[in-house]
């Protein structure tokens, strides 16, 4: 045996259990910091197979066996020349209790394995907190909208839905497969669209990242501010009652120095001010008409797999980052898992309407979060990034309203409902995404 990890999460024996039977389980476990992708989930956990990417075009193939509910299941490696042998153990260890039990079969080193289990645990108890504690606003589970489901946020945002109980319902640009898919026109969608949907959450949109030329403004904005207002005019016609869209900080400004910016704080100057301003009235349509609409605010996300920790993890690896700007610029910053806990209680939380700031309530410095990601990789962080950098990739405009932002936000509105957030501070959100804390393990 090369591994036995253990952690005992506050559910009781059967939603564990049920939660790992549902789709996005997979997806959810998955470590950000490994190269592998979610090709295909498992139809069911007696006898259905999963399929990972790998790189180098290879798969990994899982396939269920010796099911045992809600106690056992167990997954055997089978396109490889590895063995791999995982069982999956659940026990009652109190009154809405269970201790989870992972063993793996494999010539694997224990030590390369501790971290992925760590991951997978904090990622179930942590899923299990978000649906038990937003469980008394959904009386029911809802079918949910999503556009931009392919994307970092609505992958996972889809698949926490679905492990929670959810019906989602994917909306495309490309043709629809299967039931769960419909294609969705953004200059011209279907009158039909919405029927039958109680929510919609709606994230897609062009990525800011990129130089700021005429062409890639155009498209920022073409991507956000009409195909918002046509989506909101249809849930306007008898369609979904609850309506949450992506918005951002942006709308604040690049330079407030030390305000503090909760969300009646007045908008800002500039391009992606103007945008977000713009972004979040296309939603009036959908709010005229009784839906109640949330603006999702949101901060600099934090995840190994995208955005700008994917970019600075390799850097500050080799021991050469450190801070952009002078330092004293303000980053309001939050974790991916955090985001999609604001979403889901956007959803279901008839007290959250208007506009939300989806941020982590310890905003740092530039200083701050260069010491701390290098602190977290047991790196130096002695390099201070040139402006001529930022300049390069994004132009004398995008450096300054992206790079060289400074927006010290808060989440009032969050803070007033009582949310919890799963990684208040940053050290702890950064071990999370790279894999630098484990959970004692017994190895066999």
């Amino acid at each position: 045996m090369s591994i036995t990890a253990t952690s005992t999460v506050d559910a009781a024996v059967g939603d564990v259990f049920a939660w790992h039977e549902r789709p996005g389980a997979l997806t959810r476990l998955l470590p950000p910091w490994q190269p592998l992708r979610v090709r295909r989930e498992a139809d069911s956990l007696r006898g259905g197979r999963a399929e990972l990417a790998l790189p180098g075009g290879l798969t990994w193939v899982a396939r269920h066996g010796e099911y045992e509910p809600p106690h056992r299941f167990v997954d055997e490696l089978t396109s490889l020349p590895l063995r791999w042998r995982h069982e999956h153990r659940f026990e009652a260890a109190g009154e809405a209790r269970t201790r989870v039990i992972d063993s793996v079969d494999t010539p694997v080193p224990a030590a390369l394995l501790r971290s992925t289990f760590a991951f997978r645990h904090r990622q179930l108890a942590g899923d299990l907190v978000a649906h038990a504690g937003i469980g008394s606003l959904a009386a029911a589970p809802l079918a949910i909208a999503v556009t931009g489901s392919s994307g970092l946020v609505g992958t996972a945002l889809c698949a926490l839905l679905s492990t929670g109980g959810h019906r989602v319902i994917r909306l495309v640009r490309r043709p629809a497969n299967g039931p769960d898919e419909r294609t969705w026109q953004p200059d011209a969608p279907d009158p039909r669209l919405l029927d039958g949907i109680d929510a919609v959450a709606h994230l897609a949109g062009t990525s800011i990242a990129g130089r700021f030329t005429e062409s890639h403004k155009r498209a920022v904005r073409g991507s956000r501010v009409e195909p918002t207002r046509r989506l909101a005019e249809l849930a306007a016609h008898g369609g979904p009652r609850v309506f949450v869209a992506a918005s951002a900080i942006g709308l604040y400004g690049s330079d407030r120095g030390l305000q503090l910016l909760a969300e009646d704080a007045e908008r800002g100057d500039g391009f992606l001010a103007d945008v977000v301003a713009d972004w979040e009235a296309a939603t009036t349509p959908a709010a005229d008409a009784g839906a109640r609409v949330v603006r999702v605010r949101t901060g600099i996300v934090q995840s190994a797999r995208g955005g700008a920790l994917r970019l600075l993890r390799p850097i500050f690896t080799a021991g050469l980052g450190g801070r952009v700007g002078e330092g004293d610029e303000w980053m309001s910053w939050i974790g991916l898992d955090d985001l999609l806990d604001v979403y889901l209680r956007a959803l279901v939380d008839d007290r959250l309407s208007g506009p939300v700031n989806a941020v982590a309530p310890q905003p740092v410095t530039s200083a701050e979060y260069a010491r701390t990601l290098a602190g977290v990789l047991h790196r130096p962080a002695l390099l201070p990034v040139p402006d001529l950098g930022p300049r390069l990739l994004l132009g004398a405009e995008g450096s300054r309203e992206i790079a060289l932002a400074s927006q010290r936000v808060e989440p009032a509105r969050l803070i007033a409902a009582g949310h919890r957030f799963r990684y208040p501070q940053l050290a702890g959100v950064l071990a999370h995404e790279l894999g630098r804390e484990t959970l004692p393990s017994d190895d066999g």
